[in-house]
């Protein structure tokens, strides 16, 4: 049902302008409080970590749950980060309540993905988590960089205050538009962890891993590279996370349709993004209107992602669905950590300029579990063919 999706999607816009609303903002935040940019990046690692660790067991422990309690209370931890954030805490205390609804982060989204297509026909199932995941990109072209643009006129805890507008009104949204939504039938642990024993999904999972990663060594320190690569003030990259994130709104609707047709052929034309938009950049040098096509391709490439990694896990397990979206998004924030980790290391011993071809290395990796998982599933078939 569309409307589940679109309050899915709402919800999302809150979870990701909290997650990733920090990205714009990483320099002030290093500065306020004296530490360098990659200990700064521990407020994105140290989220994306918890999700990574946490993720498939919270959406286990809470799977028998109402839905709509699951969706209001993790929207409530993101609304309390929000609130107490603005306030400029000392940082610990910054990163402790940047961690706390990274616990339920996967919950919600594995949640607001199942509800969403809860009466669906499989035709329009990817149709439809294409509308939850879009909250992504809605997230990096309207509250994201409006967030980075009011800290650029004054201070970095405006961001924190806009993250804190969003999440009420999603917790509102749910409140008010959703129905209850007890869990009918409780599926077994053990049926839902046996994916865990099947080649096809782990390589899946090692695909979304590695294109996350990849993505991620670059996108994390998107204003700090732009700063000091493509010499852009806070103003103009708050421009860019909008077009990245304008770009990304269509590219999330064209790769839920793709998705329908191809799910590993669209998988594989998006993540090519992680090999091209580095040699792209490259070659952008200081050209001004070049490095602005490129960051559009950028968004383009980069904004169905998680989509994408989604999917292409689900399709690999189609009967453990809430299971393998926390999965995937356990392991995509897994990459969010390791690619924030080496590409703030190899921006303090290199220099930012060098963090796109981490990418390119990490692309690679992901494209040839790809390979592997189709030889496997090939492999399979013949031997079921005699």
């Amino acid at each position: 049902m569309k409307k589940y999706a679109y309050i899915g999607c709402l919800g999302f816009i809150a979870v990701i302008t909290t997650e990733f609303g920090v990205i714009g903002i990483l320099p002030q935040i290093a500065e306020h409080y004296h530490i360098s940019i990659d200990k700064a990046g521990y407020l994105l690692s140290a989220f994306a970590l918890v999700i990574a660790l946490t993720g498939p067991f919270m959406t286990l422990f809470t799977s028998g749950i109402d839905r709509k309690k699951i969706m209001m209370a993790a929207i409530f931890m993101f609304l309390v980060t929000g609130i107490v954030s603005s306030f400029s805490p000392p940082f610990w205390l910054l990163m402790l309540v940047r961690v706390l609804p990274a616990f339920l982060q996967p919950v919600y989204i594995a949640t607001a993905l199942s509800v969403a297509v809860s009466d669906a026909d499989d035709r329009s199932k990817n149709s439809l988590m294409s509308i939850v995941f879009n909250g992504v990109a809605i997230a990096m072209v309207t509250t994201v960089p409006f967030a980075t643009w009011l800290a650029g006129l004054g201070s970095w805890k405006y961001s924190f205050v806009v993250q804190t507008a969003v999440s009420l009104i999603a917790l509102i949204s749910i409140y008010v538009l959703l129905p209850s939504m007890p869990v009918k039938q409780k599926k077994s642990y053990g049926n839902q962890v046996r994916i865990l024993k099947q080649p096809p999904f782990i390589l899946s999972t090692l695909t979304n891993f590695f294109m996350i990663t990849a993505w991620f060594s670059t996108y994390s320190y998107f204003a700090d590279y732009l700063n000091k690569a493509k010499g852009m003030d806070t103003s103009m990259i708050s421009y860019m996370l909008f077009l990245f994130g304008i770009i990304g709104i269509l590219a999330n609707w064209i790769a839920g349709r793709m998705l329908n047709k191809n799910v590993a052929g669209t998988t594989a034309f998006f993540l090519s993004g992680t090999i091209l938009i580095p040699v792209l950049l490259y070659f952008s040098d200081g050209n001004l209107w070049a490095t602005i096509t490129v960051i559009g391709i950028w968004g383009f490439l980069y904004s169905p992602s998680f989509l994408n990694a989604s999917t292409y896990m689900i399709s690999s397990a189609p009967d453990s669905l809430e299971f393998a979206n926390s999965l995937a998004t356990s392991f995509g924030n897994l990459g969010v950590t390791l690619g924030t980790t080496i590409g703030g290391w190899v921006i303090i011993t290199k220099g930012v300029v060098y963090t796109p071809w981490v990418g390119l290395i990490f692309g690679l990796l992901a494209l040839l579990m790809m390979i592997l998982k189709m030889i496997f599933e090939k492999r399979v078939q013949r031997l079921s063919a005699c």
